[in-house]
């Protein structure tokens, strides 16, 4: 697995390729990055997050391969990627088109557990009532993300 860290306008933000797709993401630098010239997978994995970051990327194309998970965890982390840049789902809701109407707890705790965050964008999904709680990388985080989704979705409403 290679690591490579970028700057972001939320801090540090790591990335891990294996196998020619993106297998990891990370709030914070991470020990092992490489500084080595970057491999092709790595090179787009950086340029489509910074082109996100900058408001320029609604949508990732990298590819994805997620390493570990229950099979209901695959299913909300799936389910993550059908929510449109620029919106957001509660917990409950997508419990429901999950299968599992009961299950609000448990898809936050797949959220929690989400290894690749922002290109699985676990931060569009919000408390009942519009509530934000819970976020690995810290609410912070998550406000500046959906603020510059929210942002980008309006100028492009409104262009």
């Amino acid at each position: 697995m290679r690591w490579t860290v970028l700057d972001s306008p939320i801090g540090d933000f790591s990335v891990a390729t294996i196998g020619g797709s993106v297998c990891g993401a990370h709030f914070g630098p991470v020990e092992n990055a490489t500084a080595d010239p970057l491999d092709e997978v790595s090179q787009r994995a950086v340029a489509e997050l910074r082109a996100y970051f900058a408001g320029e990327l609604t949508e990732f194309e990298v590819p994805v391969t997620v390493p570990r998970g229950s099979e209901f965890e695959r299913a909300v982390w799936r389910e993550m990627t059908r929510i449109p840049y620029g919106e957001t789902l509660t917990y409950g809701e997508v419990a429901r088109r999950v299968g599992d109407p009961g299950a609000a707890r448990a898809v936050g705790v797949a959220c929690n557990r989400n290894p690749i965050p922002v290109i699985v964008p676990c931060h569009r999904i919000i408390g009942a009532g519009g509530k934000l709680v819970g976020f690995g990388g810290g609410l912070d985080r998550k406000v500046k993300l959906l603020e510059l989704e929210a942002r980008v979705a309006l100028q492009r409403a409104w262009s």
